[in-house]
């Protein structure tokens, strides 16, 4: 039995949008930033390091022009936080 990239992303903790946030700003592929992303979600400053992440995506989007790329990961950012931000952070 193999696991699907879905499998992973539905045990990682994470959105299949905010998996390829961090696929985009690593540059890396998604089963690569389901790995990376499950990690961080679950290690200490993990959620912040995710955070930024997607910030910095936004920001790259906003600088080429992107309004529709730009306001789908503000969509990201906002999901991200509701779900994974600890008290006080």
């Amino acid at each position: 039995m193999y696991l699907s990239l879905q499998d992973c992303i539905d045990m990682s903790g994470l959105t299949e949008e905010e998996v390829l946030a961090i696929a985009e700003h690593e540059h890396i592929t998604e089963i690569l930033a389901v790995e990376l992303g499950s990690y961080l979600v679950h290690a200490p400053g993990g959620e912040k390091r995710i955070k930024r992440m997607i910030l910095d995506d936004i920001k790259a989007a906003t600088d080429a022009g992107d309004t529709q790329h730009s306001a789908t990961l503000k969509t990201v950012l906002k999901n991200f936080v509701e779900h994974h931000a600890k008290p006080g952070k």
